[in-house]
């Protein structure tokens, strides 16, 4: 369990621990389609788990603040979206004709090498404390505008702000603010839509 790493940290007297949460705390399920308050989904949407696994998640996180608090130890929490290698782009396209196939966390992803940049951002970020923020790419996994596809699957999701035509509904400023954090790498770099 998460916590005794956590523990372990703080006898130690580590300096900083930067660990892998997860966007499921925010209730984003890897089963089912529920949706969101509101979107984008930003760090305010928690806790919400609907599976054990972000049950755990929600605990870790819990913990983390508590032995952040006791220890002094900056814990940040990275909330990834789904994750994903380069190889796995050539199944973008297999998601674009039901956007319901990926609608269970709003279309997002980020790309394995964006999740090693948050993670040495994290390292050295100037943050006390404990901070849990979302991990995503700046745009979907699929090939239609962000706001048409909530408009289909979840009518009733109201958009907070306006957003560009691919933007990810899983908000990132938080991350963007507190780590510079800028994912650099998107499918559409990778697959020729055709």
């Amino acid at each position: 369990m998460n916590a005794n790493v956590f523990f372990a940290a703080a006898q130690l007297g580590l300096r900083r621990v930067v660990w892998a949460s997860s966007e499921t705390t925010l209730g984003l399920a890897f089963d089912e389609q529920a949706p969101p308050r509101y979107a984008p989904v930003d760090e305010d949407h928690y806790p919400i788990p609907r599976s054990s696994y972000a049950l755990s998640k929600v605990v870790s996180e819990t913990a983390a603040r508590h032995v952040a608090r006791w220890s002094g130890i900056p814990f940040i929490g990275l909330r990834l979206s789904n994750i994903q290698l380069p190889q796995d782009y050539a199944r973008v396209a297999g998601y674009w004709a039901d956007p319901r196939s990926r609608a269970w966390n709003l279309w997002g992803y980020i790309d394995v090498r964006d999740v090693a940049l948050a993670c040495r951002l994290a390292l050295g970020a100037p943050i006390s404390g404990a901070e849990n923020l979302i991990i995503a790419a700046a745009d979907t996994i699929m090939n239609r505008p962000s706001a048409e596809l909530l408009q289909e699957v979840f009518p009733d999701v109201k958009l907070t702000r306006t957003i560009g035509t691919y933007q990810t509904l899983l908000a990132i400023d938080r991350a963007r603010e507190l780590l510079g954090f800028n994912p650099e790498h998107s499918w559409r770099d990778e697959v020729t839509e055709g």
